[in-house]
């Protein structure tokens, strides 16, 4: 590969800049800066999804002819670090980053001319219905019924974990239409509309006290076969290719990059407990340091990746491998912002950042007071939040079997 970036390049790097100075609001910065887990403020996050669209941008990296750009793997990285240094708000991954990808593979021409264009406006919001109360790691023994019956697939069972299921209004899911000795067998996916009757959504309050996560339950809705994707039965096969871009469809490595940038700046003015600056306590430092070299390490392996995504391909096993570096390698990071961060980033003060959802049973002070400075008060909630990294989308010891069983033929 050829890291060198040539002049029309540079050139591309100063048009995003130059659009990202125009197009985002003090508001929108604020929200990404502050943004608690990797899911930003819904309303910024839609807000700047329609800016991006208006511009063609905001799903660069599907084929031209749905609505993506023709960019180089290196423009597709300055795009994404330039957006980190802006403090841009993210987009929601559901739609534009995970199902999109699969209705081009396994859609039909009615499904694609739906779905495609109203995910790009922000009109279809999708959420994500994988994990079950008995089923996590394990997604294939999920056990959520689909019963044939005429036209529909009957649904009856739950999902859990289910990120922004209240703002959603279509979700994707694995349902099981039949049993067979193989586990994997007898899954299809599905798309159903949030809308139906039968549908029931209980939010869930994390360890940080967002309501982000929700269990969803289903008794008999009803889904038209024709929102199958995919064959019936084969659903296995669309969820493996999907959780592939789930899990290393994207450049982790330029907002880990600006993370660790921050802690060195904040760590230089922070005291250390044994006195002096943060910055040159010796302990502190060699894991900074550490952790730096190990972005570094990602970025490659990331570009490597999104090469094979530009060709047409899918990530395979170096999507599990992403997965597991970027998720442990941001939870490092977190750990290094709260200790960066001192007493003050202790206080629990939701407040003062912009969480990925409602904020259950806390009452800010009248006075909007905040102790210390927004990123101290930032910074345990994206600790709470980052300790699911290494679960979700598949939890970082089943990666580690992945890789072990078809990277190394154990």
């Amino acid at each position: 590969m050829d890291l060198t970036w040539s002049e029309a390049d540079l050139a591309f790097r100063e048009e995003v800049r130059a659009f990202l100075d125009a197009k985002l609001t003090p508001e929108l910065r604020q929200a990404g800066r502050l943004m608690t887990s990797v899911y930003a403020d819904h309303e910024a996050s839609m807000e700047w999804q329609r800016i991006l669209h208006e511009r063609g941008w905001a799903a660069p990296a599907w084929p031209v002819k749905y609505g993506g750009c023709d960019w180089s793997l290196t423009q597709h990285y300055i795009f994404s670090r330039e957006s980190q240094l802006a403090g841009a708000p993210s987009l929601s991954p559901m739609g534009i980053r995970m199902v999109a990808h699969a209705l081009v593979k396994f859609g039909t021409d009615e499904q694609k001319d739906f779905f495609l264009p109203r995910i790009l406006t922000g009109e279809v919001f999708f959420c994500q219905g994988y994990s079950e109360p008995e089923a996590g790691s394990d997604l294939a023994a999920l056990s959520m019924a689909a019963v044939a019956d005429g036209d529909d697939l009957v649904c009856t069972g739950s999902k859990i974990w289910t990120t922004h299921a209240r703002e959603a209004n279509w979700m994707f899911a694995l349902v099981r239409t039949s049993r067979t000795q193989k586990k994997q067998q007898g899954i299809t996916f599905v798309l159903v509309d949030m809308a139906s009757p039968g549908i029931e959504i209980r939010p869930l309050v994390m360890t940080s006290g967002e309501e982000v996560q929700n269990q969803v339950f289903f008794d008999d809705v009803r889904v038209p076969k024709s929102n199958v994707l995919g064959e019936i039965d084969d659903g296995w096969t669309v969820a493996k290719y999907l959780l592939e871009f789930e899990r290393g469809g994207g450049a982790s490595s330029p907002a880990l990059q600006v993370m660790a940038d921050e802690i060195a700046t904040v760590a230089a003015d922070q005291p250390a407990p044994s006195g002096g600056r943060l910055i040159d306590d010796a302990a502190f430092s060699r894991r900074l340091a550490d952790a730096r070299i190990r972005t570094e390490v990602l970025e490659i392996l990331e570009y490597r990746v999104l090469a094979t995504v530009a060709e047409g391909k899918n990530p395979g096993t170096g999507a599990s491998m992403l997965k597991v570096l970027a998720t442990e390698l941001s939870q490092t990071l977190t750990e290094l912002a709260m200790e960066a961060a001192g007493p003050r980033g202790r206080v629990y003060q939701p407040h003062a950042t912009f969480p990925g959802g409602p904020v259950a049973e806390f009452a800010p002070p009248p006075d909007g007071y905040v102790s210390g400075e927004p990123w101290q008060a930032v910074a345990p909630l994206r600790y709470f939040n980052d300790r699911a990294g290494s679960i979700y989308a598949g939890s970082n010891e089943i990666q580690r079997n992945i890789l072990a069983k078809a990277a190394l033929g154990l």
